[in-house]
């Protein structure tokens, strides 16, 4: 099992939310982290509805849905102000953080969690521990049974480890990976 804490998120804005979200701040609750590119046909078609959609379903006392727009590529495409006209029109209602540019190209949080590309899910649980990454499209039933797993966890006690995936290739129907 991981005792370290997840790696904090490095944003230079935020949407949706009234206040800058921090992880140790949101404590006590399950995180599930959406990374997405606004521009990525996997976000867009099943990465982000899947976000919506727990979002809505559960308490947001319980578990706490946030976007990552980490923008690897398309640079002059994805500003701020093209991201806030998307969420607009897409209806996106969770918080999402704009991922601070880093000395490469390559997206500081997204460097620390060591993603693949997008659409990547991250499962935190109510320690604030990252118990499981996902790329590419999770099937519903398995994000739902890994998201109850860790609802019904009391500490030290400890039931679901699901892998943290990497993989490789690039943008098709189910997202978009680093080159």
């Amino acid at each position: 099992m991981n005792e370290t804490p997840a790696p904090e998120l490095h944003v230079s804005q935020w949407f949706n939310s009234p206040e800058d979200l921090r992880l140790a701040d949101l404590r006590g609750r399950v995180v599930m982290i959406e990374a997405f590119q606004m521009l990525c046909p996997g976000c867009v078609a099943h990465g982000l509805p899947q976000a919506q959609a727990v979002h809505q379903a559960f308490p947001q006392d319980k578990i706490s849905v946030i976007g990552l727009h980490c923008v690897f590529e398309h640079h002059a495409a994805m500003t701020p102000v093209s991201l806030e006209a998307f969420l607009y029109e897409y209806r996106i209602a969770f918080p999402v953080g704009v991922d601070l540019t880093g000395n490469d190209a390559l997206p500081q949080t997204m460097a620390a969690y060591e993603m693949q590309g997008t659409p990547t899910l991250i499962l935190i649980d109510k320690q604030g521990r990252r118990r499981a990454q996902y790329f590419g499209q999770i099937p519903d039933l398995r994000l739902g049974h890994d998201i109850g797993l860790l609802l019904s966890e009391l500490p030290g006690k400890e039931s679901f480890e699901a892998p943290v995936t990497k993989e490789e290739t690039r943008c098709d129907e189910e997202g978009c990976r680093l080159e």
